[in-house]
């Protein structure tokens, strides 16, 4: 499912480009593919997300009346432009990676084929779709990776840059592993599981502490994880443990506490033993609070009694790695390879495919990215996915997404799956690749 949004949404030189396109009858098969110039300092590795956005998309793909009035009424384009985003279908090809897969600099994620104006059109709202998404997977991952079986929730939504982006998140994270989210929209949307618990004002709204978790227990008989930290996190434990005896009389369970500041490991300590003292030793320990993978990791190395966290803006902003230097270039147009020279921005021409090997264990050794017509030893990563404007398949389930995403995250090398940065995994270009740039080189010489 896709979140709606308009053909408008785009950067103005789409549009002029696209005027002059179609006023010189530049409409042969253009490619174009989407990848990444290089890592961000603190990543290893990047996990593909977003792919099942840009296919909605571009099968939306349509001017409505009132941005086509728009357009011919801004002074900006001619009226044949005009007329010929009215007819505007995408009607090309679409080869990429499936989402979850782990991927590396250079290798192309999705690959778009189609007539020269279609293929620069979607350009921005692609970028957009693709890099959001790719970029908090992998934030996620790195969390997964360093709390294996512990229940982890995105608590980002209030502070994502945006609705959609709030959205997007959960998918993305739950994708990468996480076990669910707040953002109770992600469970019509995208089937997502939701978690929640309560807020500090619930407590703050009563006179007595207790008072407002037996109330907030009656409300939510079948979820009753109290957050204890308002005014004394130790003495709000001792209160559950008193309360819990008139709750269980009326046959409600204590599911668990949440903690929300402080010295996260020395209170999950003192308040699992208050809980197990006072017969609540089934009761989890859930805690949130500017968490990311970092404070994570040295929670559970410090061995904190605590089951699960709460991990909201550093994951939704991926605040160490904020963005990614990703592009989507042309490769090839009307049938000739292109390429890019540009200083530090150069790219590689032709349609391209990603072979990966594997070691004796099974964990991944090293990537051919070569021509789409140069066979190499591994498995191919980029696979057709669309074809003249029309899916190949159905949606894939987001369960077979992560069932992916858990499966390249387990192949990973060790020294790829720390926090630290670690060598570089090696990414060989074919002969043929480079055979082929030296060819455009001369020849555009």
């Amino acid at each position: 499912m896709n979140l709606p949004s308009s053909l408008l949404l785009t950067d103005l030189y789409q549009l002029t480009m696209l005027q002059g396109y179609v006023e010189q009858g530049m409409e042969e098969q253009a490619t174009f593919e989407f990848f990444v110039r290089k890592l961000p300092p603190t990543r290893n590795f990047l996990l593909a997300a977003g792919l099942e956005q840009a296919l909605c998309f571009l099968e939306q793909l349509r001017f409505t009346p009132e941005e086509l009035e728009w357009l011919n009424g801004c002074g900006l384009f001619r009226r044949a432009l005009v007329d010929y985003l009215e007819k505007l279908r995408f009607t090309g090809d679409v080869h990429a990676m499936p989402e979850g897969t782990v991927f590396f600099p250079d290798e192309p994620i999705v690959r778009i084929t189609a007539p020269l104006p279609q293929a620069q059109l979607v350009e921005t709202r692609l970028i957009n779709l693709l890099h959001f998404q790719t970029l908090i997977a992998s934030k996620a991952a790195r969390s997964v990776l360093v709390a294996p079986g512990k229940l982890l929730v995105d608590f980002g939504l209030r502070r994502a840059h945006g609705a959609e982006a709030g959205l997007l998140a959960a998918r993305a994270s739950y994708l990468a592993g996480f076990s669910g989210t707040s953002a109770v929209q992600a469970a019509p949307l995208f089937g997502i599981p939701i978690y929640g618990t309560m807020a500090h004002s619930f407590v703050q709204a009563h006179e007595d502490e207790t008072a407002a978790f037996e109330r907030f227990a009656y409300a939510n008989a079948d979820n009753v994880v109290l957050l204890i930290d308002t005014y004394d996190t130790e003495a709000g434990a001792a209160k559950v443990v008193s309360l819990a005896p008139r709750l269980r009389e009326k046959g409600i369970a204590i599911q668990g506490v949440r903690l929300d500041s402080g010295d996260l490991a020395d209170h999950a300590r003192k308040v699992r033993r208050i809980l197990d003292e006072g017969g609540l030793s089934d009761a989890v320990i859930f805690a949130s609070g500017n968490l990311d993978e970092s404070s994570v990791e040295q929670l559970v190395a410090a061995q904190a009694p605590i089951d699960g966290f709460g991990i909201g803006t550093r994951m939704n902003t991926s605040a160490d790695a904020p963005y990614l230097d990703c592009a989507y270039k042309l490769e090839e147009y009307a049938g000739q390879a292109r390429c890019k020279r540009s200083e530090g921005k150069a790219t590689w021409p032709g349609r391209k495919q990603v072979y990966r090997r594997y070691d004796a264990d099974g964990r991944m050794s090293g990537d051919i990215l070569t021509l789409e017509d140069d066979p190499q030893a591994g498995e191919p990563l980029i696979q057709p996915v669309m074809r003249a404007g029309k899916r190949l398949a159905d949606t894939t389930p987001l369960s077979t997404l992560r069932k992916r995403a858990r499966s390249q995250l387990a192949h990973l090398p060790q020294a790829l799956r720390t926090l630290e940065k670690g060598p570089d995994y090696p990414v060989q270009v074919s002969v043929a690749l480079y055979d082929l740039a030296k060819a455009v080189d001369e020849h555009r010489v």
